[in-house]
C-alpha cells in the first residue's frame, strides 16, 4: 500500500513543480537572469534562493522512491531546458550522492552532454554532484581526462569544473594539473575559464605550485585562464605572472 502512494506521487510530481514554478514568475528577474549569458536561455525568472527551496521540499516527497525513478525525474526536467528546473534536478542528483554507485558515471555524463548546454547548467550539476561523484570513486578521474578531447565544450568544461570543491580542499592536486595540460590549446572561452577557475582553486592549497605551473606554462596559457588562475594570488604573483616571458 505504501508502495503505490509513492508512484502515485512521482507520477504527480513533474506537473506539481512546473505549477508552481509557473506561479512564481517574475519577468523583471527572468531579464536579469538573461544578462550573464551572450545566448539565448529559457527561464521562468524565479531567484535561485526559491528555487532550492522548492527542490528540497519536493524532494521529501520522493525521496523514499527507487533512484532510477528519481533520476528520471531528473530527466524529465532537465528535458524541458528551463534553467530552474534544471538546477531542481542537479539539486536532487547531489540530494542522492550517499546513494551513488559507479554506474552512474555513464548517466551523468550523457545528461552533461545531452542536457547541459550553458556554463551555469553545467558548473551547478559538475561542482557538486560530479564533484561529489569523483571523491567517491576516483578511478573515474581517467574518464574525466576522456572529456577534455571531447567535441562538446561542456564536457570539456566539465572535466575542469568537476574538481572546483575537491580542489578547493586541496584535493586530486596531480590531477588537475593534467587536465589542464590537456585543456591547456582549447580555443573555447568558456572552457578557458573553466580551466583558470579549477587552478584558482587549486591555488588555494598550492599556492606555490600552481604559480610555479603557471610561470611554466603561461606562454601556451590563454591570457583568459592566466587572469582566473591568479586572481586570489598576492599582488607581487599577480604581477610576476603577467610579465611577458622572456625570449
Amino acid at each position: 500500500m505504501v508502495r503505490i502512494t509513492v508512484v502515485i506521487m512521482i507520477s504527480d510530481i513533474i506537473p506539481a513543480i512546473r505549477a508552481d514554478l509557473s506561479r512564481q514568475v517574475d519577468p523583471k528577474t527572468r531579464d536579469r537572469a538573461q544578462r550573464f549569458f551572450k545566448e539565448e536561455v529559457k527561464f521562468y525568472g524565479i531567484k535561485s534562493a526559491a528555487v532550492k527551496k522548492a527542490a528540497r521540499g519536493y524532494f521529501a516527497r520522493i525521496k523514499g522512491a527507487d533512484k532510477k525513478e528519481i533520476f528520471s525525474l531528473c530527466e524529465a526536467l532537465y528535458r524541458s531546458d528551463y534553467s530552474e528546473e534544471a538546477l531542481i534536478a542537479s539539486e536532487w542528483a547531489y540530494m542522492l550522492r550517499k546513494r551513488f554507485e559507479p554506474s552512474d558515471f555513464y548517466v551523468f555524463e550523457r545528461w552533461i552532454g545531452d542536457y547541459l548546454n550553458n556554463w551555469a547548467k553545467c558548473d551547478t550539476f559538475c561542482n557538486h554532484t560530479m564533484g561529489s561523484f569523483v571523491e567517491q570513486y576516483p578511478e573515474y578521474v581517467n574518464n574525466l581526462k576522456e572529456w577534455t578531447k571531447s567535441e562538446n565544450r561542456w564536457l570539456r568544461r566539465a572535466s575542469a569544473v568537476t574538481f572546483i570543491l575537491p580542489a578547493r580542499k586541496g584535493h586530486f592536486f596531480k590531477e588537475v594539473l593534467k587536465i589542464s595540460d590537456i585543456l591547456m590549446g582549447d580555443e573555447d572561452d568558456l572552457v578557458r575559464k573553466g580551466q583558470g577557475w579549477v587552478l584558482k582553486e587549486a591555488s588555494k592549497s598550492h599556492q606555490y605550485e600552481v604559480f610555479c605551473y603557471i610561470l611554466d606554462n603561461k606562454k601556451a596559457m590563454s591570457r583568459t585562464t592566466l587572469r582566473y588562475a591568479i586572481e586570489k594570488m598576492p599582488q607581487d604573483m599577480r604581477r610576476k605572472a603577467m610579465e611577458k616571458k622572456d625570449i
